[in-house]
């Protein structure tokens, strides 16, 4: 059974190189956080976690983020492509608060368990498996996260990066494979979960994306939330991602248009085929109304491959 397989059907580690982390401490940290992110992090106790947006002024996605509670500390996971910029956007609204950043990327190794026996397979390594989203639990100098890339199921490990020599043949004792960077995709863009640096960018704001469980609409004051309020209020947007199947085996590249009666209906943002379905999935941003009315779409250039929207839509990030 090869990586795809794996992860697909049974269970896959994944490597997750590169990812930003970045330690918050310090009295204000709540606050801090809390003001900056479009969550509830105010709500968090020790051991939790959750996803969030940063956004800048004007309402558009700057980035990702996991926050997880550590205690004295939250640790921030991030892309790799926003890592600095993360780092770096916090830093410029640190004023008169107490609050300190680190970087610790190069300080932590990541790897994702991911698949429908992701959670028996954490049992066989002897690590603990959250049980609420974004949830964490410690496992000596590491730490587990309930947080899935690919698709419905799947946790991450945190070890400090002098363990991931121990951490491999610990995967490989357990008999879980690795599934490889493009096996990964395949598998995330079949169960439509978006990824930012793909299909989220700052091109976006945030109702576009269907992230709304990063967001938290009860809560104060955040930067960015008076443009997110007022699409909410008005649902002014005209646009959103929606989880797209193409009847092809070559999928198109980002920025094709999807046509509905010689008119633009959607934009192409990542596409790949699949070999258990046959057929090309992705993610598109499609005009709302044709995201109510589902009607076949074609392909600009290809106009002899059509189109359809998948039933189970857009899934929660994969962060």
């Amino acid at each position: 059974m090869n990586g795809y397989e794996a992860l697909r059907e049974h269970v896959a580690w994944i490597d997750l190189p590169g990812r930003g982390k970045i330690r918050v401490s310090g009295e204000d940290r709540v606050r801090f956080l809390h003001a900056m992110t479009t969550n509830h992090v105010e709500q968090l106790a020790p051991g939790d976690g959750q996803y969030a947006f940063f956004l800048n002024s004007q309402g558009r996605i700057l980035a990702d983020v996991y926050l997880f509670h550590l205690g004295e500390s939250f640790l921030l996971d991030t892309e790799p492509e926003t890592a600095v910029k993360v780092f770096q956007h916090l830093d410029k609204y640190i004023i008169a608060d107490d609050v300190t950043l680190a970087d610790e990327t190069a300080e932590w190794s990541t790897v994702g368990i991911e698949g429908p026996d992701a959670t028996a397979s954490l049992e066989a390594l002897g690590a603990p498996a959250p049980a609420n989203d974004y949830g964490i639990a410690l496992w000596g100098a590491r730490f587990v996260a309930r947080a899935a890339a690919t698709g419905p199921i799947g946790f991450r490990i945190f070890a400090p990066a002098a363990e991931r020599p121990e951490l491999l043949p610990q995967l490989a004792a357990a008999a879980i494979p690795e599934a490889d960077a493009d096996a990964a995709r395949t598998v995330r863009l079949e169960h439509a979960k978006p990824r930012y640096g793909e299909e989220i960018t700052e091109r976006y704001l945030t109702q576009e994306t269907a992230q709304l469980h990063a967001v938290n609409f009860n809560k104060g004051c955040y930067l960015g939330q008076e443009i997110v309020e007022r699409v909410r209020s008005r649902a002014q947007i005209h646009r959103r991602l929606a989880a797209v199947h193409i009847r092809s085996s070559v999928p198109p590249p980002p920025g094709t248009k999807l046509k509905v009666d010689g008119k633009d209906a959607g934009e192409i943002a990542s596409a790949a085929f699949s070999p258990a379905l046959g057929e090309v999935v992705g993610l598109a941003y499609v005009r709302v109304e044709h995201e109510a009315a589902r009607p076949e779409m074609w392909v600009e250039g290809a106009e002899s491959h059509s189109a359809y929207l998948s039933e189970a839509g857009c899934q929660p990030a994969a962060g």
